[in-house]
């Protein structure tokens, strides 16, 4: 409990932008869920065959997983807002349109008869009294899809639209459970909150909720009206989830701001690579920094049959090539090598025996492997294992930071981790020798587009800076600064250029 407190107290600056970011998409894309399922619901009411098609092809959205929707949408919205509220509307129009309908379908019939007699038009009788009669089922609907939204609008921070889901993302990269418990608290109570409102207007006459949501839309609205209209030089960087990715582009924004007039917005946290590349190709961010490796063997449509493990030659393949492919410019590397790697506990290989990957053969029928999703579907990952070392090992998929803990607790043996990675040393692990050559030199470098590049020319000498520099010591021990010490990685980075003498 005190370590919760410290930590909320630590970041409630930051925890209260996350709140607003979280609310306003929430509250935008109930708006539109309400404004886009009710009056459907209106029209549908009527046709029983219709009405029913309708709810069946609702319905089967909500079976999409949501971080399936937002990976789709990328592409074609970019990241931010946009993505994460129209992935939040399409599940919230379900409940909605259900409640609708069924409010409607179970007003008395004897009473539409008798406005029939009256001679009131269709109109008149929904205004007259079937939408009143019918609002405690519809705004359970709409209470239905508020708690709903607010849960899945943690999955936002995955595309840079922010949101209590950032102090999730974080605290399970860094194995921090008072991060995690604050994101998940802060959203439990929001949905409650929510909940209440709705409970509160339920019983209200149809005016009064009209005007409530009116009023809620305004306040949406009058959050996404820039305070300065002025337009300066802007730069957005984004990286990956970890310690590393968001050292390296504090560094990027440091030089970048030290040594010119751009001013840079970054993305720490933002998600999985397929993200950031798709959201770099459609312009939605302007920078972010990529392994060499990562090019050559994921992000190539066509990848070399053979890899060289030579560093200078996979960086100049990786540079050409993404170029030509698609009009992304690769800047110069880093020193270091964070290659992928295989680890076992130190007390494991040691009873056991084990030195290198080609050892673990004899352990197949029995150890488990705990592998990250991308790890496991990479040719120079668990393909490669199978190919390469005629390992088919018992993997169990996972989020990276949660393989650290599983093998903690034994619940697997063996792990894919990066060489420069801080719980190496924080969880005693060994890593096995890549007998076999399997892993392709991984240099991290700043990619970004043309465009970009040709409208900050500046750009490239100002990160080339960092060419040569930041050897796998050095970069391991700013890892250990941020995900163990607790530093910030924004302190680490400047703490670093300053000992270069790069920025004063």
């Amino acid at each position: 409990m005190d370590q919760l407190i410290t930590s909320f107290l630590e970041r409630k600056e930051d925890w209260l932008i996350a709140l607003f970011e979280h609310l306003r998409i929430s509250l935008l894309a109930l708006i539109i869920a309400i404004v886009i399922a009710v009056p459907l619901g209106l029209v549908l009411s009527n046709n029983r065959k219709l009405s029913e098609w309708s709810l069946q092809v609702t319905g089967v959205f909500q079976t999409i997983p949501s971080l399936a929707l937002l990976g789709l949408f990328i592409p074609f919205m970019g990241i931010g807002t946009l993505p994460a509220v129209v992935a939040l509307v399409i599940y919230a129009i379900f409940p909605i349109l259900q409640g609708t309908m069924t409010g409607l379908s179970e007003i008395d019939p004897s009473l539409k008869e008798a406005a029939t007699a009256f001679g009131m038009t269709k109109l008149e009788k929904l205004r007259k009294f079937e939408l009143a009669l019918a609002m405690p089922i519809l705004m359970a609907g709409i209470r239905t899809a508020s708690i709903m939204i607010i849960g899945t609008a943690t999955l936002a921070a995955l595309v840079g639209a922010g949101g209590l889901g950032s102090f999730i993302l974080l605290g399970i990269d860094r194995n921090d459970s008072a991060l995690i418990l604050i994101g998940a608290l802060s959203s439990a109570i929001l949905a409650i909150l929510f909940g209440s409102i709705i409970k509160f207007l339920q019983d209200k006459k149809p005016r009064s909720i009209l005007l409530a949501l009116l009023l809620a839309l305004f306040a949406v609205g009058a959050s996404y009206i820039p305070l300065n209209q002025s337009q300066p030089k802007k730069l957005l960087i984004a990286g990956k989830l970890g310690a590393e990715p968001e050292i390296l582009i504090n560094l990027y924004k440091l030089l970048i701001e030290e040594k010119t007039d751009i001013s840079v917005e970054l993305k720490p946290n933002f998600g999985k690579t397929s993200f950031l590349y798709e959201a770099l190709k459609s312009g939605s961010i302007d920078i972010y920094p990529e392994f060499s490796g990562t090019i050559t063997t994921t992000l190539l449509n066509n990848p070399p049959a053979a890899l060289s493990k030579s560093p200078e030659e996979v960086y100049n393949y990786a540079k050409n090539e993404i170029l030509a492919q698609d009009g992304l410019v690769y800047l110069k590397p880093t020193a270091f090598q964070d290659t992928y790697a295989l680890a076992v506990r130190e007390d494991y290989a040691s009873a056991k025996g084990i030195e290198s990957i080609s050892d673990l053969a004899k352990l197949q029928s029995s150890a488990i492997a705990g592998f990250s999703l991308e790890f496991n579907d990479r040719e120079d990952g668990n393909i490669g294992l199978r190919k390469n070392y005629g390992l088919n090992l018992n993997v169990k998929t996972m989020e990276p930071a949660l393989r650290y803990e599983a093998i903690k607790n034994n619940e697997v043996q063996i792990v894919d981790v990066y060489s420069t990675d801080s719980k190496l040393v924080s969880y005693e692990l060994k890593v096995l020798e890549d007998d076999k050559k399997l892993f392709p030199p991984y240099q991290a470098a700043p990619l970004l587009s043309q465009k970009t590049l040709e409208k900050y020319p500046e750009l490239e000498s100002v990160l080339s800076q960092l060419e040569g520099k930041i050897n796998t010591e050095e970069m391991t021990r700013m890892n250990y600064a941020v995900d163990v010490e607790g530093k910030s990685a924004e302190t680490v980075a400047r703490e670093y250029l300053k000992k270069e003498n790069l920025i004063k």
